[in-house]
Formats: C-alpha cells, sequence, structure tokens
C-alpha cells in the first residue's frame, strides 16, 4: 500500500505557533518514516489564508530550510474553510493519504499515528474526536455540544466533537472534487461522501500561543452556514410553524363564535397587539430564513473561484 502522507495546515495568522508546530511536526514525520508507516516523500502543506502577520515570511524561511515542509498564500483571506480546501486538492495530487489540522497545536500530533493505522486497516476516512471539552469554558462547551445536536435535529450528518482533524485517502479527496458548492461546510460535506470510515479519540489541548481565529461572531456565521448549506429542514419548520398556527386560528374562531353566542364576547385589545406583533414578528423571521437560503443559490449561480494562489513553494521551484 502507498504510504505517501500531506499535511494541510491552514494559517492565519499564526507567527507566534508555527515554529513549534513546524518542530513537532517534523519530529512526527521522522518517527512515523523510521518506523516505515509513510513514506520519505511525505510532506506538510502550510495554506497561508491571507494572514496579516509574519506568517507567510515565516513559511518562506521554513520552506528553505527543510523541503519537507511547502507552503501556498492564497492571494486574500478566503476563510478557514476555503484555505483548508485548497491546501486537500493541491495534495491529491501527490499524496496518499491527507491529514488536515489547524495551526494552534490544540488537534492532538500523537494522534496522527492511529489515524495513519486505520489508514493502513482500510478505513478511508479517520476522524480526529475529541474525548472531551474540559478545556472549553462553559459558555463555549454548552454552546458547541448544542450547535452539534441542532445540527443532528436538522437532518445534517456530522460526527459530534469533531472539527477539521480528519485523515482522508486519496479516492475521497477525489470525490470531494465533484463538490463545487461556494457555501463550504467540510464537516458536513466528508460524512456525504461516503466510504469506510471510523474515530480516533484524542484530547484537545490549551492553544499553545496567539489568540483564537474564532469569535463569537465567527463562530455564529460558520454554524448557521452549516445548517443552511446542509440542510432544508428550518424552511420545512416553517411551513409546520405555519400550519400549526393556522390551526390555532381556526380553533380561536370557533372558540369567539361560541363566545359571541353565548354573550360573554369582550373586544380584547391586548390580545389583538399580541396576535399581531407575534404574526408579524414570525413573517419577517420567516422572510429571513428564506432569503437566507436564496442569498446562497445567488452566490452559488455566480460560480465565482472559492480560492485563488498567490504563491506555491514546492521542491521543483529551485
Amino acid at each position: 500500500m502507498d504510504k505517501i502522507l500531506y499535511m494541510v495546515v491552514p494559517c492565519y495568522n499564526e507567527e507566534a505557533v508555527l515554529e513549534e508546530t513546524t518542530a513537532r511536526l517534523r519530529e512526527k514525520f521522522e518517527s512515523l518514516i523510521k518506523e516505515d508507516k509513510i513514506s520519505p516523500k511525505s510532506k506538510v502543506l502550510y495554506v497561508n489564508d491571507g494572514s496579516k502577520d509574519k506568517t507567510w515570511n515565516l513559511i518562506k524561511q521554513i520552506h528553505e530550510k527543510d523541503k519537507m515542509f511547502r507552503g501556498i498564500c492564497l492571494s486574500r483571506n478566503r476563510g478557514h474553510q476555503n484555505a483548508v480546501l485548497c491546501g486537500l486538492m493541491q495534495a491529491k495530487e501527490e499524496a496518499d493519504m491527507v491529514i488536515s489540522m489547524d495551526a494552534d497545536l490544540q488537534d492532538d500530533i500523537n494522534a496522527i499515528d492511529e489515524m495513519v493505522d486505520k489508514y493502513h486497516e482500510g478505513f478511508d476516512v479517520v476522524y480526529g474526536v475529541r474525548n472531551s471539552r474540559k478545556t472549553d469554558t462553559f459558555f463555549k462547551r454548552f454552546t458547541a455540544q448544542a450547535y452539534y445536536k441542532m445540527l443532528l435535529f436538522m437532518g445534517v450528518d456530522i460526527v459530534y466533537n469533531h472539527a477539521d482533524f480528519r485523515l482522508m485517502s486519496k479516492r475521497v479527496l477525489k470525490e470531494m472534487e465533484n463538490y463545487k458548492e461556494v457555501n463550504l461546510f467540510l464537516r458536513g460535506i466528508v460524512p456525504m461522501i461516503g466510504f469506510p470510515s471510523t474515530n480516533v479519540y484524542y484530547e484537545r489541548h490549551e492553544r499553545f500561543a496567539g489568540e483564537s481565529k474564532y469569535p463569537l461572531k465567527k463562530m455564529l456565521h460558520f454554524a448557521f452556514d452549516g445548517i443552511t448549506s446542509l440542510s432544508v429542514k428550518p424552511i420545512r419548520l416553517i411551513t409546520t410553524v405555519g400550519a400549526g398556527i393556522f390551526f390555532l386560528s381556526i380553533c380561536m374562531l370557533i372558540y369567539s363564535i361560541v363566545i359571541h353566542f353565548l354573550g360573554k364576547s369582550l373586544v380584547g385589545w391586548s390580545s389583538l397587539m399580541v396576535s399581531v406583533w407575534a404574526l408579524g414578528g414570525l413573517q419577517i423571521f420567516s422572510i429571513g430564513v428564506i432569503g437566507e437560503y436564496i442569498g446562497k443559490i445567488y452566490m452559488e449561480t455566480k460560480a465565482r473561484p472559492r480560492f485563488i494562489v498567490q504563491e506555491y513553494l514546492n521542491d521543483d521551484e529551485e
């Protein structure tokens, strides 16, 4: 079985952690090569997602010192998912298996050994899954768990407590190339592709250095993208709620007629106002959800490129 492994590591303002990440990955690759689990042709591919600090200069310096490390510089910031996809599509041309992970060292590099073992056992997809969320704050832990449960409720096939730390084989990546949508949510797309898969469990660490690139606003946007990109259930829920309200209105109509003939009807200003505001709010919310889907259709029909590569550092350029 072929053994060329590529690591795809998206980087956005990661100058504080990149040298440590490089040292740990180099040590891990040397160990795996020595054990004959991966080929000496294996590479680490850093994808610079429009960083504003010295990340790209560091990547170039690392590449000059060690050709095991390559770099891709995107023309501008395109977001985490597009940066990962860019690296995956580049790596699939030469690699037999590709592992994606973030640069902040929160994902356990030691889990790579078990991922590679699972690949050699015949699994095409190996998901890195967190054992627990002990390192998270209460708020982040609660919102993350609620988010995964919401995705499952919405009918999205997703691996619980899995982010973007995963191994994929070449044939999975070739099938992924056929998914052309602009609104990317890789955590939902990969399970849709199929092929034999399994999980590897690990303890997630604290961020080694620097700050999180996912503040609350970005997390909420990413979460909503995940739901609307992979499920039409919100629209169906609107239909269900609308039918329920219509049924209640019929019940209230019958109730009002009965009360009228019993001579107990009163002019209810408060109930009228509550009804108007409730129905008005529901209508605006429903239009907003439908508009979100229309907006996504609008972006998809443009068929704009999901990323543009400005520069690629590889072994043949010297």
